[in-house]
């Protein structure tokens, strides 16, 4: 990394905007950004090294249906998604 200064503008990822955008450096650690402000919202945050949050877990998704399916068999095989009422509509005459 070159020498950067406070106010520099760098590319980081944005949590708020949730892409890599525009950032100035507003504070440095050993020569290095530590936190920055995104320059599309003003959102001040870490310097995350324009990477994005890791996505979930699909462990956690499987431990899920599995407790599930122990507590309700039935609700495991819909995925755990809550249906939807449905109102009966009378026709008119």
């Amino acid at each position: 990394m070159s020498d950067l200064r406070l106010g520099d503008v760098i590319d980081d990822y944005c949590v708020k905007c949730r892409r890599i955008t525009n950032h100035a450096v507003v504070s440095m650690v050993n020569r290095e950004p530590a936190k920055v402000r995104c320059r599309t919202c003003y959102h001040e945050h870490d310097y995350r090294h324009e990477e994005a949050p890791p996505k979930k877990d699909a462990k956690k998704e499987a431990l899920f249906k599995e407790v599930l399916s122990s507590i309700d068999p039935a609700a495991a095989e819909t995925d755990g998604a809550p249906k939807k009422a449905t109102k009966a509509r009378g026709k008119k005459s």
